[in-house]
């Protein structure tokens, strides 16, 4: 009950920050940012002039009528305000609170040449501690180096240059648990604004003071910073030249409708008025008031995800990506090789294989031979043994050797790669034979890694470690390649490996033995055959490629070169990530699609509402087209605008919720976009419209 409280609270000061926002709005210069919302608010202005010209007699409708209409114009701008304004106040939301991680704090500046010496001292976290130079964050300039120890908020972006710990980056992700960073490799980036648990590091400065990650969020999360997309663009533009058709309509009607009045010798029955409230009905102003609502809304979907988009161009282009190359570990598969099946050779039971291989697995403390231990107990019943006291000597894996395993009571036992157990064996008149050779061969092609264990020289078989494909991807894929996408894996492995893990997975295409070069050739391939590529990456080597890609995800946990060539970071570091952000960028493409459908399609219940009754005094033919039978031109024009009004409140929370997301063909979307919002946009304000017809006629309204 409290966490509802809460969530309730926090919704009632959005809104309450939305309603301010609305009215601050309300500057012209604000309002010239939407042309189409201009033009209503250009109509506000001139109903409220031609209302307050009516109290001094120079009026061509009632003062009451006119004071209506233009009452509910600028109700329509306030709504269209509020759309905007409720979306922004997530992504202002979210900023406040990365504003709290992000302060100035104390820094332990280095000397560049302290850290050579910082390598040939025994204690180097007190050397660094004792050597720095106590300085204010806010001064530190990229290239400085600084000392950073437990329980110290890490004060700039850089990169590691020496030492490991564990670091807490809540404050960026969300997550609790963790994380370790460390010198060298594709984990060495470390964030400002996050602390470190345990340990310490020298760390480099990447980014001038104002740029850092934490800047780059604050700015991407106000909604304030974002840019208009290409597609938004166009959209944009053909909704001006809507507006424009119905303004040149308006101004022919009332032409008419003049020429039609001295025709038949009376005063023209058509007001200004009138025409105003027509052309805003009929102008695209429920997608104008939307638009920007739908944009940003889709940025701060994203942003909940805990992906960072450096411009909203790559959240559509997301929606448009038609190829996604995807790392194999960590994405397709577990990234940890697991014990899937224990194969004897050469006579050997598979009990006694599982044994032996238990017991050289028994101080492994790798994901691989945890795994080990675990299959010999499912399958045969086998518990670890005790290690203390038992005479156990354990040979630790090394490069050199390629194997690892114990001498227990008088007994050798190993396990290692195929060809150093081979060498092993032999060298001490062993024999390695071709049923060996056999399995070792069949679990390749397989996909999986040969683990050969041996007993005092002799091999008793072989443990199929499997790199486990994750549960439910392949669904997954499925569903992409309903969407038109296409998969394809990106590993390191042999060709063998490769094409055992896509088959299970079910990709649609895998690159083996993949370099930096080759990615970038294969992304370069598919953009010249027209597709939009996206791509996931976490280290140097992987920058080029995703400098290329469409849409480049680069890992929180990456390098910094990384980062930088990638248009998303994804704060979780997770790479399956790339999955869901195709997904909230083709919702954000739906829901724009749909509610544009939506509202063009409800002009033309406006259409039929107030065009018989501005027309039917003068063209008493007509009548035909008032097939709502609406009381009057009054309370038709009122309920028309009124409709117009309040359907821009009614969709502000599919504006930011987005369309339900379905995978399907392009074309069935658009048959249920066309049955949905556009059947539905005909059918809803002719229903609506007469209903607020029927209630201005109750209450008097002629």
């Amino acid at each position: 009950m409290t966490t509802i409280a809460m969530k309730d609270s926090a919704m009632g000061a959005l809104a309450r920050r939305a309603v301010r926002d609305a009215f601050a709005k309300l500057s012209p210069r604000e309002q010239a940012k939407n042309p189409v919302m201009l033009m209503v608010y250009l109509s506000a202005v001139l109903t409220l002039a031609l209302f307050l010209l009516s109290l001094f007699g120079i009026a061509d409708a009632a003062p009451g009528f006119i004071l209506s209409v233009s009452a509910v114009l600028w109700l329509t701008v306030l709504f269209a305000n509020f759309a905007e304004a409720l979306a922004e106040g997530r992504g202002k939301a979210q900023a406040d609170a990365l504003r709290e991680a992000k302060r100035d704090v104390e820094a332990h500046k280095l000397n560049e040449g302290l850290l050579a010496k910082g390598h040939h001292v025994d204690d180097p976290a007190e050397f660094f501690r004792i050597q720095s130079e106590e300085v204010d964050s806010a001064i530190l300039k990229k290239k400085d180096l600084f000392f950073v120890m437990a329980g110290e908020q890490i004060p700039a972006d850089g990169e590691i240059e020496m030492g490991a710990a564990s670091v807490d980056e809540s404050a960026i992700t969300g997550e609790s648990a963790p994380v370790i960073r460390e010198a060298g490799g594709d984990r060495s980036a470390v964030t400002g604004g996050t602390t470190v648990l345990s340990d310490w590091l020298v760390v480099r400065v990447t980014a001038e003071r104002g740029n850092s990650f934490l800047d780059q969020m604050i700015a991407m999360v106000e909604s304030a910073a974002r840019k208009k997309t290409p597609n938004e663009i166009a959209l944009q533009i053909l909704l001006v030249a809507l507006t424009i058709v119905f303004l040149i309509v308006a101004v022919s009607l009332y032409a008419f409708s003049g020429f039609g009045a001295s025709q038949e010798g009376v005063a023209n029955p058509t007001s200004l008025t009138s025409l105003v409230a027509l052309f805003v009905c009929l102008a695209p102003t429920t997608i104008g008031a939307l638009l920007s609502a739908i944009g940003i809304a889709g940025m701060s979907r994203l942003n909940r995800a805990n992906v960072l988009a450096m411009s909203g161009r790559a959240v559509e282009a997301a929606g448009d990506v038609d190829v996604l190359l995807l790392d194999k570990t960590g994405t397709i598969t577990l990234g940890n090789r697991q014990a899937a099946e224990f194969i004897p050779v050469d006579g050997a039971s598979e009990r006694e294989l599982a044994d032996a291989a238990q017991l050289a697995s028994l101080t492994d403390e790798t994901p691989e031979g945890r795994s080990i231990v675990v299959l010999a107990k499912e399958r045969f019943g086998i518990r670890a043994r005790e290690l203390a006291g038992a005479g156990m000597a354990s040979i630790p894996f090394t490069a050199q050797t390629r194997m690892s395993g114990v001498d227990f009571e008088g007994h050798e036992i190993r396990k290692g790669a195929a060809d150093a157990v081979k060498d092993y064996v032999e060298s001490c008149g062993g024999v390695y034979s071709d049923e060996c050779a056999g399995v070792v061969e069949r679990v390749s092609r397989a996909g999986g890694t040969p683990l050969i264990v041996a007993r005092d020289h002799r091999i008793l078989g072989i443990v199929h470690l499997k790199d486990i494909v994750k549960q439910g991807i392949r669904e997954n894929f499925a569903d992409l390649r309903t969407m038109g996408i296409k998969t394809v894996m990106i590993t390191g492995d042999n060709p063998m490996t490769a094409a055992a893990i896509a088959a299970e997975a079910g990709v649609d295409d895998f690159m083996a033995e993949a370099t930096p070069e080759s990615k970038l050739a294969a992304i370069r391939r598919y953009q010249a055959e027209g597709h939009l590529v996206a791509m996931t990456g976490d280290g140097t080597n992987d920058a080029p490629a995703l400098a290329q890609a469409d849409v480049a995800v680069a890992m929180n946990s990456g390098t910094q070169a990384a980062k930088e060539a990638g248009n998303m970071v994804d704060l979780d570091s997770s790479p399956t990530k790339l999955i869901d952000i195709v997904r909230i960028g083709k919702q954000l493409l739906m829901t724009r699609g749909s509610l544009t459908t939506f509202s063009i399609a409800n002009d033309l219940a406006k259409y039929f509402a107030i065009v018989p009754a501005l027309f039917v005094p003068l063209y008493p033919q007509l009548e035909a087209l008032n097939i709502m039978h609406l009381t009057s031109p009054a309370t038709a024009i009122l309920a028309a605008v009124v409709y117009n009004a309040v359907v821009i409140v009614a969709l502000i929370p599919l504006a930011l919720r987005g369309v339900k997301y379905r995978e399907a063909t392009s074309q069935s979307l658009l048959a249920r976009n066309l049955l949905v919002y556009g059947l539905g946009g005909i059918v809803l304000p002719f229903v609506a419209i007469k209903l607020l017809d029927m209630g201005l006629t109750a209450l008097g309204v002629a």
